[in-house]
């Protein structure tokens, strides 16, 4: 059974800084590409950071030169360092995975629960 778990959101003023962790545990044989969504209220979900197994890395405009993403493959996480929050950067943040687990062939996708991320002064 494999899971995502993370950490790390709250509450911060605007210019402040936050960063997200994301775990992935279980029977784990392999992790692709690892993603960051976030979620505002009455928005549709939104992909704003990618890094693939090739530590190949990509950005939404709208949080390049802000954000950076990275990953431990020893600890099978992702991070998200945000500096520069703006209060439109208030959402749900998601972390999500393709993962490989141990006995299957094909990578599958899977989704963490979510973790909030408010900015307000």
């Amino acid at each position: 059974q494999v899971q995502l778990v993370e950490s790390g959101g709250g509450l911060v003023q605007p210019g402040g800084s936050l960063r997200l962790s994301c775990a992935a545990s279980g029977s784990i044989f392999s992790i692709g590409a690892m993603q960051w969504y976030r979620q505002a209220p009455e928005s549709q979900r939104e992909l704003i950071a990618v890094i693939t197994g090739d530590y190949d890395i990509r950005y939404a405009d709208s949080v390049k030169g802000r954000f950076t993403i990275s990953r431990d493959d020893v600890k099978n996480a992702v991070y998200l360092q945000m500096n520069g929050l703006k209060p439109e950067d208030t959402a749900v943040y998601y972390c999500n995975a393709n993962i490989i687990a141990r006995g299957e062939r094909t990578f599958q996708n899977f989704w963490g629960q979510g973790t909030q991320v408010t900015v307000s002064s």
